[in-house]
């Protein structure tokens, strides 16, 4: 459930009108509702409330200080993937307790930091970068707490570009590999291996592919706690999937939660979860005015001020997000067309061959699900500052990040001097 609704004939968020807030700040931008994200964290929460367990947001997902702040205030850890994220983290007093460090190729000034903030676990992705933790760690004086990633080769059956769970993919250490490397672990002087983790993808529609990936991680546990590894979190990633507004049915947290729970009884570890689409993805939406309507030879054409800079997930996944009119118009035919913005590319679109009520220009659509890989993931593409990020609490908003300046935009950058 999420909090962007037509009040009459015109969208809110929670209590505040879409379209006053694009009188306010103009288009497009980003509006995000703070209850649902709030709604969407304690239902995780609640969902493991029976047990031992941490639910670390996936900072990648959506890294907007308001959102993050928003999520720790209410108990969330995070699981972060960079020093950049790290220093979010840290700008929000996330207690460092509360943070997991994942990725693939954390550099060693990214893991200093981290070892000086004091971090819960980095979740290790191959034997060099393991030994490279106990490197820095014994410089520093410390010994680092780690979990291995293992790629348990699960189909994740998701897209393949966000599968990262099977053997072919570039995540986690090999399901064989692992023993021989907790070993290692265990043999490294300024490394203490406290955990396993296991992450197949993002958005996951079924309970399926987890359960499989549990069970294989479930015998593998009990391998290593029978060998002596002093085993106390299990992280079992993210990766439930979201209502796009095409017909998917994702379990809810509570089910998911249950069937997960089923296959870890009487495993005394404590459970870290990484959502993070699930959480922030229907909490936020792209808001945009049409500056044109094109008819084509084949085609019509709905031009709006957004792009593919600033949601880029159409383009690189050829994914659906639904739209919505700010103001609806009963009178109006569907028409079928194409929602597409400025950028001077082809993959520039936000809707192809769809369906919708007709737009005319200068009118306003909300672009839904957005709150998710959105902003995280926009660009300044055609030299296109990136839009503002408002936050709505109740009958309140605040713009939580302005509109970049043109000027900001080109900061920092020079001619090559003379002479």
């Amino acid at each position: 459930m999420d909090y962007f609704h037509y009040v009459g004939d015109r969208l809110y968020c929670e209590e505040v009108p879409l379209d006053d807030l694009a009188q306010t700040v103009g288009t497009p931008f980003y509006c995000y509702s703070e209850r649902t994200l709030l709604r969407h964290l304690k239902a995780f929460q609640q969902a493991f409330a029976g047990v031992p367990s941490l639910i670390c947001y996936s900072v990648k997902a959506n890294s907007t200080l308001a959102v993050l702040d928003s999520l720790v205030r209410q108990g969330a850890g995070l699981d972060i993937v960079s020093g950049g994220e790290l220093a979010r983290g840290r700008r929000v007093g996330c207690p460092a307790e509360r943070i997991v460090f994942s990725g693939v190729g954390k550099s060693e000034a990214e893991i200093r930091a981290a070892l000086e903030y004091g971090i819960l676990m980095f979740n290790v992705e191959s034997p060099s970068e393991l030994r490279r933790i106990d490197r820095i760690a014994g410089q520093m004086g410390i010994k680092a707490p780690v979990a291995l990633r293992i790629n348990p080769d699960v189909d994740p059956q998701t897209h393949p570009y966000i599968s990262t769970g099977m053997s072919r993919n570039k995540f986690g250490i090999p399901h064989r590999q692992a023993m021989a490397i907790y070993r290692e672990a265990m043999r490294l002087p300024h490394v203490s291996p406290i955990g396993l983790d296991c992450h197949i993808g993002s958005q996951l529609t079924t309970v399926e592919p987890f359960v499989e990936a549990v069970r294989r991680v479930r015998l593998l546990v009990d391998e290593l706690r029978a060998a002596g590894v002093p085993l106390r979190y299990l992280d079992l990633g993210g990766g439930l999937g979201i209502p796009y507004g095409r017909g998917e049915s994702p379990p809810l947290p509570d089910l998911y939660a249950q069937a997960m729970l089923k296959e870890l009884e009487g495993l005394p570890l404590i459970l870290i979860l990484e959502p993070g689409r699930v959480i922030v993805g229907n909490a936020g939406v792209l808001v945009a005015r049409v500056e044109y309507v094109k008819e084509g030879d084949e085609k019509r054409f709905v031009i709006t001020d957004a792009g593919m800079n600033d949601l880029m997930r159409p383009a690189l996944y050829d994914a659906y997000h639904s739209i919505l009119p700010l103001e609806r118009q009963f009178d109006r035919e569907e028409r079928t067309v194409d929602v597409v913005g400025p950028i001077c590319e082809t993959t520039d679109f936000f809707a192809r061959d769809r369906l919708l009520p007709e737009f005319r220009e200068g009118e306003l659509l909300a672009v839904r699900s957005a709150g998710a890989y959105g902003f995280s993931m926009s660009s300044n593409y055609n030299s296109r500052p990136r839009p503002p990020e408002v936050m709505v609490r109740g009958d309140r908003f605040a713009v939580v990040r302005p509109r970049e300046s043109l000027d900001q935009l080109m900061a920092g950058e020079s001619a090559f001097p003379e002479g």
